[in-house]
């Protein structure tokens, strides 16, 4: 029996962490995020660790795989993966599983070592929901070219504008709303969320995470004055996108800190669309885009941009423009998304 248990962790070990490993590997060259990849690599070296205080060599020599007779069983589906995220699901799913079963087995020889398993566990428990949180979002929003932002008051049809912008190429909507009622925000919020999802946009709403929460919104933008970023966690009851507007650097590494999934860098331009917002001019979008290069924050321009100074920013470095004025004034939003969009892929195809 003392073979059994041998061979039961060797199995589990190399279960544990080869689904530790493809976390690993998705955080390190998928979202380009260390802090995330680093845990990842830090558990795996603690199991690893841990596991050699039971005895490397008993472990490889109780090994049998030739007479496993769990190697040839198989469950229909069970390596269907329709994406990464999938992968790295499915990798917890493994690694946590393992990781009981080792605390369990490993307990019969010592019990200390058995607690290690167990405080493992629950490590990868949070880490998992640290990754979904944070990285399932910012692969989500990584295809991000146009960003559109309508705001509600000064547009006569919201849902028209939406199904324009859609045809027209858009990636992304906010929907901002500084001066309704909360019954008519949400209600409008909606609306706005579930003509999103039909055009497959992605649908961010500004300011208020409870409307953005119980509308079902793929995302939150926040500004400088809004809720705290670090906050929002408690409000989720799924992933949510989070921006956050940055003026200048000071804000801008003051937000980075927080771990958005991305910042909005501007205002480029004179804008009229929010008052008492300065200009930051190219200069910062330059300055921004070299200080993100090796962070896992994406950046997109705004304030101002149209299609005549667009390729201004573009040289600048940003490959994400969030606009607003010039489709919701336009008289042929679709056709005036379709130019922007097909000016940014000249620089940045996907």
């Amino acid at each position: 029996m003392n073979k059994a248990v041998f061979r039961i962790i060797d199995a589990n070990f190399n279960r544990a962490r080869e689904g530790l490993r493809i976390a690993e590997e998705f955080c390190r060259f998928g979202l380009n995020n260390e802090a995330l990849s680093s845990r990842c690599k830090e558990i795996r070296h603690k199991l690893s660790k841990t596991v050699n205080q039971l005895g490397s060599e008993q472990l490889i020599t109780s090994r049998d795989t030739e007479n496993d007779i769990g190697c040839g069983i198989e469950v229909a589906g069970q390596m269907r993966r329709d994406s990464f995220e999938d992968c790295v699901t499915a990798g917890f799913a493994r690694s946590s599983e393992a990781l009981r079963v080792l605390a369990e087995a490993g307990a019969t020889i010592e019990a200390k070592i058995a607690e290690s398993f167990e405080k493992m566990r629950y490590d990868c428990y949070v880490l998992e929901k640290d990754i979904a949180m944070s990285g399932f979002t910012a692969l989500k929003f990584a295809k991000v070219r146009l960003y559109g932002i309508i705001t509600a008051e000064g547009c006569p049809d919201v849902s028209a504008l939406i199904k324009a912008c859609a045809k027209g190429g858009v990636d992304c909507l906010q929907l901002r709303a500084k001066k309704m009622t909360d019954a008519k925000f949400f209600s409008l919020a909606q609306e706005f969320v579930d003509l999103c999802k039909h055009h497959n946009v992605i649908s961010i709403i500004n300011d208020r995470v409870d409307i953005a929460v119980a509308a079902e919104a793929d995302g939150i933008h926040l500004g400088q004055e809004d809720i705290p970023l670090e906050k929002t966690g408690k409000c989720q009851i799924k992933p949510l996108i989070t921006g956050v507007s940055t003026h200048s650097m000071a804000e801008l590494k003051k937000a980075v800190e927080k771990g958005p999934c991305y910042v909005g860098l501007g205002s480029v331009f004179a804008t009229n669309t929010k008052e008492g917002v300065g200009v930051c001019g190219v200069e910062y979008i330059c300055k921004a885009i070299e200080f993100l290069k090796d962070k896992p924050v994406e950046a997109v321009a705004i304030g101002g941009i149209n299609e005549e100074n667009i390729d201004e920013v573009l040289k600048a470095g940003a490959k994400k423009v969030a606009v607003s004025s010039c489709i919701c004034k336009a008289k042929d939003p679709a056709e005036v998304c379709k130019k922007l969009k097909d000016k940014i892929l000249q620089y940045y195809p996907q």
